[in-house]
């Protein structure tokens, strides 16, 4: 009984102060080696050049516009800066205004929150793109018809917003127009007639009115 005693204390637990030692070293060791690996990665990726472009072909408004674009570059950027389709407005340019509104296959998406190159093969409409010719649009004419705006800023996002909710419920509710506009904000306040603007595009809409 007086053997398993005798020894220290450290080696009836199972490892000595030497064992722990070096196997804290050896784990920092691994530990450093990991992380040089991953920044040296990062690194790597790094070298690419932010000036690099490619070649990308984006159909607006049913016309076919190839450039170059730099990867990062967002849709907005390209539509406003580099095409000069200026009736998309850039507000917040992080995804909560809504004021970049635009239509892609239909669908309302944010330019400022859209890489150029994701839009590749899509159709993507702006504001200019609901006019036939001159003539407006049937919801550009009923914002007009209900004062719709103020400022003004945020009504193409508007206007892009309620295109996409007709285009998918011809006839919406009042809870659906709520909610088929509610990722744009009007700082002027101008909701209340946003609302009847959507409603009487939609009564026209099923009269036969323009699109």
């Amino acid at each position: 009984m007086g053997k398993q005693n005798d020894q220290p204390d450290s080696v009836r637990q199972g490892i000595t102060r030497r064992g722990f030692i070096t196997g804290v070293d050896v784990g920092a060791a691994a530990l450093t080696v990991s992380t040089c690996v991953s920044a040296s990665r990062v690194e790597e990726h790094e070298l690419i050049s932010s000036g690099e472009t490619v070649k990308v072909t984006l159909n607006i408004n049913s016309r076919k516009h190839t450039l170059l674009v730099e990867p990062r570059w967002t849709l907005l950027f390209v539509i406003r800066e580099r095409l000069g389709i200026t009736g998309t407005k850039e507000g917040c340019g992080r995804g909560e205004c809504g004021a970049c509104t635009v239509l892609i296959d239909e669908i309302p998406r944010y330019a400022c929150m859209t890489l150029a190159l994701e839009a590749e093969g899509h159709e993507i409409t702006t504001l200019e793109g609901l006019m036939d010719g001159e003539r407006l649009g049937t919801v550009q004419e009923a914002f007009i018809a209900e004062d719709a705006y103020q400022c003004g800023y945020c009504t193409p996002g508007q206007i892009m917003a309620v295109e996409g909710l007709l285009r998918k419920i011809p006839e919406p509710s009042p809870e659906e127009i709520r909610r088929g506009v509610s990722g744009n904000l009007c700082r002027c306040g101008a909701y209340t007639h946003i609302f009847k603007a959507a409603e009487r595009a939609s009564r026209d809409r099923s009269k036969g009115g323009s699109s």
